[in-house]
């Protein structure tokens, strides 16, 4: 059923340690409006899509967003990868640290750990795609937030790419919204 391409949806580079940018991009993996949340969200509200396209929707989107949890990471990944304990400690990371090392572990930027009831499913798919279209609305107000904190270049471009995909999201879910709701879902 899926297919593992060996290469990241858009290429990150990043050169510059940033803990500051590294703590604040954990809300992106592992917080309420996070890659993770949405890929989770999706994947489980497609079994109860009407029909096979909505199924197929919701189930593409779900894959990629697992995509932009690997990005998320790898961002996360290089912003801290010479820092040291003392550079963590600074930047607020200590806790995350003491439990996880320099690993990538499921959290918003305030150490809140990753939980399902970040989400809905309920069975209905109007309700559901009137959550993922507000799911999207949100992480892309919060790329947008991401993007007013750096002028760096290698941060910026992945960044932009993710807002885009969360604006192409929300126009694939509103158009099956949409087509629901004529025939009465």
């Amino acid at each position: 059923m899926f297919k593992y391409v060996k290469h990241l949806n858009y290429p990150i580079n990043i050169q510059k340690k940033d803990l500051k940018m590294a703590k604040n991009l954990l809300t992106q993996f592992g917080g309420a409006n996070g890659e993770l949340a949405a890929s989770l969200r999706y994947f489980s509200q497609k079994f109860s899509m009407p029909d096979e396209k909505g199924k197929a929707l919701l189930n593409d989107i779900a894959t990629e967003e697992l995509g932009h949890c690997e990005m998320i990471c790898t961002m996360i990944g290089q912003l801290v990868k010479n820092a040291s304990v003392e550079e963590l400690k600074a930047a607020g990371l200590e806790s995350l640290y003491t439990e996880h090392g320099k690993g990538i572990y499921p959290t918003d930027s305030f150490g809140n750990p990753f939980t399902v009831t970040y989400f809905a499913v309920t069975g209905d798919p109007i309700a559901d795609l009137s959550e993922d279209m507000a799911a999207e609305q949100k992480a892309r107000a919060i790329y947008e937030n991401l993007i007013d904190e750096t002028t760096d270049e290698d941060i910026l471009g992945p960044l932009l790419f993710l807002r885009q995909r969360e604006v192409v999201h929300f126009n694939r879910f509103k158009e099956l919204y949409d087509e629901y709701k004529k025939k009465g879902y």
